[in-house]
């Protein structure tokens, strides 16, 4: 009896790693989806300031930008991106912690207007006083995913940058 219950264990915990084995299989291009193109980051863009543009490798122009501009945590975010020269079906925001795992947090935008792409985010909550963030665009197009990274940081009320 004693050995029977053993063996149950051990099938019920490998078919609970297998079955997590699975999960991390499927989840992963979702997670961690391969790009074709990626920009440089930019280490002159302000976000704060206003949008940011990116010329793209290959061609192209992204722009984006976040308001309210002092990019609060825990509050809407109104999100856009303007398309030169790249024609996108879909696009994404993937906003992660530079040093910090934040969770999943991918906004879809909606399609504005000919290579305008608008929509609405939040930042989670973060116990530092000052988080840096990247804000990755993901462009949906017909040579795959093109992406640019935009880097700013957010700051707790009352909390300076200086």
């Amino acid at each position: 009896m004693k050995g029977s219950n053993t063996t149950l264990r051990l099938i019920v915990g490998v078919l609970f790693l297998a079955l997590g084995g699975v999960a991390v299989f499927k989840a992963w291009p979702l997670l961690f989806p391969k790009a074709a193109v990626t920009a440089p980051v930019d280490p002159a863009c302000d976000l704060r300031a206003g949008p940011c543009t990116t010329k793209m490798p290959g061609g192209g122009k992204v722009s984006f930008g976040i308001e309210p501009r002092t990019i609060p945590l825990v509050k809407p975010l109104d999100l856009k991106v303007t398309l030169e020269g790249i024609d996108a079906s879909a696009v994404e925001i993937d906003f992660s912690g530079v040093d910090m795992n934040m969770g999943f947090n991918r906004p879809k935008l909606s399609k504005a207007s000919k290579g305008e792409f608008a929509g609405g985010g939040t930042l989670p909550v973060c116990v530092r006083e000052a988080m840096e963030w990247e804000a990755k665009v993901m462009l949906h197009t017909d040579r795959g995913l093109v992406t640019a990274p935009y880097r700013f940081v957010t700051v707790k009320p009352g909390v300076s940058l200086q």
